[in-house]
Parts: C-alpha cells; structure tokens; sequence
C-alpha cells in the first residue's frame, strides 16, 4: 500500500491560518510566522491526520496563486529556513508534507514576466508565456493570456521546454531543501496532459512514492488520473453529492455516484483508484454553513471519511466554524486558525469524532482500499460495505430526524468504530442524525 492510500489530509491555507496580510508589500522583513505551526502538531496529530497539503507558501503578490518567486517562502510566512523547521518537525512525528503547485500560471511580477513588461516582443522571457500584438487590460502594450480571464495571473506556457526545465528544478529543489512529499497541483484540468506526463516522470524519479494530486472539477477523472500522470484527482462530483444529498434529504443523489465511481458492475469507471475527499476547501462555503440541519455535521463527516478515497480536513472546520462564500470574498473561507476562538465561535467540536473516523481510514485495510457495495438505501437512510482481506466495515448512516431501524441483512454481534460499542446487526436501531461503523 502507498502512504497516500491511507493517509489523512488535513489542508492549511497558509496566509490565513497564520493570520497574513492579504496584500505582499514585499519591503517588510519575514514575518516567521510559520513556526507556529510547529506548535499546532499535537492538534493535527489529535485529529488522526498524518499528511499536510499546504496551500501556496512561496513568495507572492496577493494571496498565494500570483507566484513572483518559487523558490523563496512568501515573506509574510516566513523564511526557507523556517519552513525546513516546520517540515522536519511535522516528519518527524510522521506527518507528510504537500505542497500547492501553481504552475499554470505565475503573478504580474514574476521575474520572466518583468521582462516581458519592459522589453516587449523583443524580450528573451516572451515565448515564457503567450504573447501576441495588441494590448492588455494593464495597458502594457502588448496581449497576453490571463487565467480564464483573470490578467494579474499570467498563464505560463507549458509547451516550452525551457519553462518545464525550470518547474522541474523548483520541485527538485522542494524535495531536496525541505523534504516535501508530493504535490497538489492547481488548477491541473488545465494543464497540458504532456506537461503532465513529464512531471510524473521527473517525480518518480525524485521518489517512488512522491504522490501528485490534482486540482479538477469536471469531466472523467481518468483523464488526469492514470499511470502516466496523476496519482489523485480532487473528487468534486462526490463533494456536491455528500452535502446536497443531506440537505435535500435525498441519499439517492451521493449512493448513485459513489456507485457510479466505485461500485461492482463493469461501468464503474474509478474501481480500485482514490480519488481525494472533502466536504469543503479554501474555495468553498465552509461545511457547517452549506448544512441546512446542523445535526449533519457529523454524520456528513463519517461518510466522507468511509467512502472510498482519501480524506481531508480543511483547517477550522473540525470545530464546525462558520464561512459562507455565497456573499461574494473568499476571505472568510480563509480565517486565522485559533483552536480556542474556534471552539467558542464554532457549532461543533468535532474534533473526537474525525479522530475516531481517522484512526479507521488509518489502521483498517477494508477503510482505505476496500472494495464498494450498497447495502441499504433509502431517501435518508445509507448504509454500504467496505471489504478487503477477509475484513468488512459496514457503514450505517441515519439522516432522519427520528429512529430507524436498519435491515443489514444479516444478524450477529458488531462493533461500531467510532463509539467502540457492541451492537446487535439485525434490527439494528439508529438515533436521529447518527452514524456507525461497523466492523463485522
């Protein structure tokens, strides 16, 4: 098994977790404040997560995917060398390391990028990028390409050899400054698929099990996701699935695409891959606004965690903290990380139970790479198997606001996971907005 197979993300968003000025004036001495979270890793070792995907760290104009220098952590961080401390601290107490790699597009101020601002059409940087006659919306006298429209990120132009060279060596240079063990690469459904084929060849050469994610929204996963390319793609067709199937009380919606995905019949199109799970991210509202019943909260985590793929904590949300992007800033999504002022403001400490839900994806084969099968469906009743090694986990989801009792199919003694409890199979009685799973 890869370490990714059964690891347990937990996704920092650095420039709001440390509290960051949202803006780089870029004269300001290194902040250091990223060696707080040497300090936090008793917490994330709390919540079970044994691998850390950092949003963007290196030196920035604004919030992180407006790369100016990839090889200097973003000043509002901290230094490299702070970084290295922070990363030998989280492996040495067994903690992977992810970093964000932005590399479909860089900042205004990227140095090829000046350049190409002061000496136009006759720079050497211009094939760095796609430049054509015109202008641009910065009035800079020539066009370029901006990341689906947005002209502060300049799109970099991945067929040119001498731009693969260069991110090649910037993530050569990651592994070998601070140890990193794999990468999520942004935005990777627009990445060019032969881009995306050399980076795989250059990260298995720098270690076998360098794990590479990718970012992706749409369309068949297998596109990204294959032996020649990515390791795991972000799942956001189940993302939509887990909180609109409790909020519209609909249980039908979040089985048919993980059946879809993972199930037994010949058309499942993700069998025996693992693709990366969360119920939300630094882009999305936060879980416990998009939840209409509040009660959700937990039982939404239990089957994140128990479907097949790789599960993730966003940073806060474990204590149900409040974000809602629906009015328009991704600020709020993105506050800094206090464990105390997040308890008080949160709804939820739900902090015991992803442990309990960590501890199982960790340490049970069947969890982590078991095979899929629908056991009980009804509009708000889940329940579905897990089997691998001679070993089954059933997982028993009730959503209702009311008792309901399960027909498993099958009698005998249990035991729940999460609570540690001995339960009786058949008949088996769930409470209102409850959870098991059930090792049979």
């Amino acid at each position: 098994m890869k370490w990714f197979e059964n690891a347990v993300f937990y996704h920092i968003y650095p420039i709001g977790y440390f509290g960051c000025p949202r803006v780089n004036d870029r004269q300001s001495e290194p902040s250091h404040v990223i060696l707080r979270l040497i300090d936090d890793i008793p917490h994330i070792k709390e919540l079970g997560c044994n691998a850390i995907y950092f949003g963007p760290v290196f030196e920035s104009v604004a919030h992180g995917y407006d790369t100016i220098d990839y090889t200097t952590i973003d000043r509002r961080l901290g230094t490299n060398e702070d970084f290295k401390k922070v990363c030998d601290a989280l492996h040495e107490n067994g903690i992977k390391v992810v970093l964000d790699g932005v590399f479909n597009h860089v900042g205004r101020d990227f140095g090829p990028f000046l350049d190409v601002r002061e000496h136009k059409h006759s720079s050497s940087k211009k094939d760095w990028f796609h430049i054509g006659d015109g202008n641009s919306p910065y009035n800079d006298g020539f066009y370029y390409e901006g990341w689906e429209g947005h002209y502060e990120l300049v799109k970099l132009n991945l067929f040119n050899p001498d731009v693969k060279n260069y991110i090649k060596d910037c993530v050569t240079g990651w592994k070998n400054e601070f140890g990193i063990d794999g990468l999520r690469l942004d935005v990777a459904y627009c990445l060019d698929l032969n881009f995306l084929r050399e980076l795989h060849g250059h990260c298995r050469w720098l270690s076998e099990d360098f794990f590479l994610l990718g970012e992706t929204l749409h369309g068949d996963y297998n596109t990204w996701m294959n032996d020649e390319m990515l390791d795991s793609v972000t799942n956001y067709e189940c993302y939509k699935g887990l909180f609109s199937s409790f909020n519209d009380m609909n249980m039908f919606e979040i089985a048919h695409s993980i059946n879809r995905q993972f199930g037994s019949e010949n058309w499942c199109i993700y069998r025996g891959k693992h693709l990366f799970t969360f119920v939300d991210n630094h882009d999305v509202t936060r879980i416990a606004s998009m939840l209409k019943v509040k009660e959700h909260l937990a039982p939404i985590y239990t089957l994140m965690f128990t479907m097949p793929g790789i599960p993730a904590v966003y940073y806060g949300s474990e204590y149900g903290v409040l974000g809602d992007k629906r009015g328009g800033s991704d600020d709020i999504l993105r506050p800094e990380f206090n464990a105390e002022q997040m308890k008080n403001d949160g709804i939820c400490d739900l902090t015991a139970h992803i442990g309990a839900l960590a501890k199982i994806q960790k340490e049970h084969p069947a969890a982590a790479c078991g095979d899929y099968k629908q056991v009980q469906l009804t509009n708000r009743q889940y329940a579905f198997s897990r089997s691998c090694d001679g070993e089954c986990l059933i997982t028993v989801i009730n959503a209702d606001g009311a008792p309901f009792t399960f027909n498993l199919g099958r009698g005998g003694r249990a035991v729940d996971l999460i609570s540690g409890t001995e339960v009786e199979m058949s008949g088996l009685t769930l409470p209102a907005y409850s959870s098991m799973v059930l090792k049979v």
